[in-house]
């Protein structure tokens, strides 16, 4: 048998040090374990706090699309780039509701929102608030991305029962500025910072192939890994490129360096969901049979994840007998 790494994950935790578990040099020595030990070890963690054979089912919809004044170099709904969408208003709330009760009924279990704003104003407050109410009469876990929040606005949505809120880092501190200039890295944690206060769950993560360095895979998992209370849920997410957007002709992300940085995230955040995000329908099954393995426990269903295409509900199914994987029901969270 294959001798693991001298130092096993669970030998880098800082517990003296409660304001930074992980640093980047011990979560660097984890990353770069060889690989059927560094998936070995995200199982063995994966197991001790989740069903290993249970995929959590979020669906996702767009409630404002295009239009967004952020220059976000990777999305389809900045106002800076010629990427062909046109800007909406904002649905109605028996709009909203309507389609969460469609994913109820097909299996999801926590319905997640996004609005393509810098940050709301105070006067959409209201039917989003009612959105979430909607949402939640329905026995559905709520999810609202919105942008920036400031400390009133979080309370008013924490006060509706809003369950998660998201807002991704995108990446590391280092490369954030080569992505988007229309706010700063500490604007995100600010917004973070705003949403825990309030009482509400945190989903952050970010997007894995915008041009950046593995070290900015491991930078951006270890800020999250060190956050004042590590995100219930992280999102991961494979670059779509977009035509017209800044990053229409990045690279690819290597797919083994995708499935160390879903191990790594496993292995700093035992407890977290690590959602395989946007990008699955570029992927193998066989690669997200290896993101699964290596503690990917959340995934998007439906055609369409905001703007961008994902995989239809009938292959996910197909994808999950193959692997034997079951949809994880609701609560099993808690």
């Amino acid at each position: 048998m294959l001798k693991v790494s001298p130092q096993k994950p669970e030998d880098f935790t800082s517990a003296n040090n409660l304001e930074e578990r992980w640093s980047v040099d011990e979560a660097k020595k984890i990353y770069n374990f060889p690989f059927n030990d560094l998936l070995f070890e995200a199982q063995t963690v994966h197991r001790r706090c989740f069903d290993p054979n249970a995929v959590q089912l979020s669906k996702l919809l767009s409630i404002k699309t295009g239009g967004c004044p952020e220059d976000c170099g990777y999305c389809s709904q900045s106002a800076h780039y010629p990427t062909g969408l046109k800007a909406s208003k904002l649905l109605q709330v028996e709009k909203v509701v309507a389609e969460a009760r469609k994913a109820r009924d097909s299996g999801a279990t926590r319905y997640c929102m996004g609005a393509a704003w810098r940050s709301p104003k105070d006067r959409d407050i209201g039917m989003v608030v009612a959105m979430v109410e909607g949402v939640r009469a329905l026995g559905m876990e709520t999810c609202m991305t919105l942008g920036m929040l400031s400390p009133e606005q979080a309370a008013r949505l924490a006060d509706a029962g809003l369950d998660y809120y998201n807002h991704n880092i995108d990446t590391s501190e280092r490369f954030y500025s080569a992505i988007i200039s229309t706010r700063s890295f500490a604007d995100r944690l600010e917004t973070l910072a705003h949403v825990r206060d309030a009482g509400i769950k945190v989903c952050s993560g970010g997007i894995l192939g915008m041009g950046e360095t593995v070290d900015d895979h491991i930078a951006m998992l270890v800020t999250l890994a060190n956050l004042p209370v590590p995100p219930e849920s992280v999102p991961i997410n494979m670059l779509i490129p977009i035509p017209g957007s800044k990053l229409a002709d990045a690279a690819p992300v290597d797919p083994i360096e995708f499935v160390r940085a879903i191990a790594l995230a496993r292995i700093l955040m035992p407890e977290t969901h690590v959602r395989l995000s946007a990008g699955r329908s570029d992927m193998s099954d066989e690669m997200q049979a290896l993101c699964f393995l290596a503690g990917a426990n959340s995934i998007f269903v439906g055609d369409t994840l905001l703007t961008t295409e994902n995989p239809g509900e009938d292959q996910d199914a197909v994808l999950f007998r193959r692997l034997g994987l079951k949809a994880m029901p609701l609560g099993a969270s808690e």
